[in-house]
């Protein structure tokens, strides 16, 4: 009999399955796809590089800190801060702390008003003194009022903000809670966001050598489709396809919607955020000099970002060759080609210098559900890791919070459960 089954080799699933391990446990992994991640998965065609959507990794996560060997991924980072973009008109806004070569142009910037520039300091300064899991118990209100609270300007939360955490929260009304806001302004202030040189799978592939490294077994291409367990019973019986495992427990580190139907457990959030990701080739000839900065549409969301993938990891791109990935918010009903065509125009207003011609739409991932919505309060419904009957524990980031962290988190706390 098998110690402990978990469903689902995504971050969280992985993460559980190594504490396991290291705790001694017989531990199998069962994973629907052929393939470890989750939401998190990379394509590699022709040279370039795609990962499924814009995702980056905050270095400065205590979970990843704790559950992976960043340096053993070749971090690829980011420069700090951003390019605010409009018509014929770009500035740039940074942390001169920690990018002192950008000090100027943050200075000069006039996006952004010189009050809003001194309460994003002082700001940096009082959650430099708070504890992360303190900050996303706070909270309570929506991310616009809580800069309007502490009197950040309508200029800068337009500018700003609005793409800037639009693109983090997928919610460019800034509706999001502002726990995550407090959160993940306080990793970006104490660390790097950056992408492995070999894409952002490798952070699921490293955990699952971890996992098997530990002693856990990992089985692609098999899903869990059904978990029987009451109140009281010392066991899970779990089925595989037409096969029935018995253990001593159970890990449920699936997709949401799978999650309820394997638990019954209503409160996990399955209504989620989307956004479209393209992909676009351009001639390093013929580059604009965007350096390794997300660029941040200010005037519309239409793309929402603009990030140059391959000035910040050479990887991404065959030499010769400039990939940028482009991101629209929501679920548009517009066909590649359309959404292509404003992307091309809005490089084009931007960077009125250079030239577009040979601009290449490559690939378009259309990701229904890429984060749950977060609204104020919204951790209050979520559900506890143990909701379920019997010795099974919930993993996800539906446990925690809609992130890398809130995944890698959840993983080690239903280990904990389980040990």
């Amino acid at each position: 009999m098998t110690d402990v089954v978990v469903a689902g080799a995504g971050l969280a699933g992985l993460v559980a399955a190594r504490h396991l391990a290291e705790s001694g446990q017989d531990v199998t992994v069962f994973e629907a796809r052929d393939e470890v991640g989750g939401r998190v998965r990379t394509a590699h065609e022709d040279g370039y590089t795609f990962d499924r959507g814009f995702q980056v990794l905050f270095s400065a996560y205590p979970a990843v800190q704790r559950e992976l060997d960043v340096e053993a991924l070749s971090p690829r980072p980011f420069t700090p801060g951003a390019t605010i973009a409009r018509p014929h008109h770009r500035s740039v806004l940074s942390d001169p702390l920690r990018n002192p070569t950008a000090a100027p142009q943050t200075l000069f910037n006039r996006d952004v008003r010189t009050g809003d520039k001194v309460r994003l300091f002082a700001l940096q300064r009082e959650l430099a003194g708070r504890d992360p899991e303190s900050i996303l118990d706070g909270g309570g209100s929506t991310i616009s009022a809580f800069l309007e609270s502490e009197g950040f300007s309508q200029r800068f939360i337009r500018r700003f903000a609005a793409p800037f955490y639009g693109g983090i929260t997928l919610d460019r009304t800034l509706g999001t809670d502002s726990a995550i806001f407090e959160y993940t302004y306080k990793m970006l202030s104490e660390g790097e966001i950056f992408v492995p040189a070999a894409g952002m799978q490798a952070m699921p592939e490293q955990l699952a050598d971890a996992a098997v490294e530990a002693g856990a077994t990992v089985e692609t291409g098999r899903a869990v489709t059904g978990i029987q367990s009451a109140a009281g019973d010392d066991e899970a019986t779990v089925e595989v396809g037409s096969e029935t495992v018995t253990a001593d427990g159970a890990v449920v580190a699936t997709d949401p919607k799978t999650a309820v139907e394997l638990t019954g457990i209503d409160a996990v959030p399955t209504e989620g955020l989307g956004c479209v990701t393209q992909y676009f080739s351009l001639p390093t000839s013929k580059a604009p000099s965007t350096g390794k900065r997300i660029v941040l549409n200010a005037a519309n969301e239409r793309p929402n970002t603009v990030a140059p993938m391959s000035a910040v990891a050479s990887e991404y791109a065959p030499e010769g060759m400039e990939l940028y990935s482009a991101t629209f918010l929501g679920e548009p009903e517009d066909d590649d080609e359309t959404l292509a065509a404003a992307v091309h125009e809005a490089l084009g207003s931007w960077y009125p210098a250079a030239g577009f011609d040979d601009l290449r739409l490559l690939r378009t991932d259309r990701v229904p559900f890429s984060q749950f919505a977060q609204p104020p309060g919204f951790r209050r419904r979520l559900p506890d890791p143990d909701a379920p009957t019997g010795p099974v524990a919930l993993a996800g980031d539906y446990t925690r919070w809609s992130s890398i962290q809130g995944a890698l988190e959840s993983g080690k706390i239903a280990a904990d459960l389980l040990r």
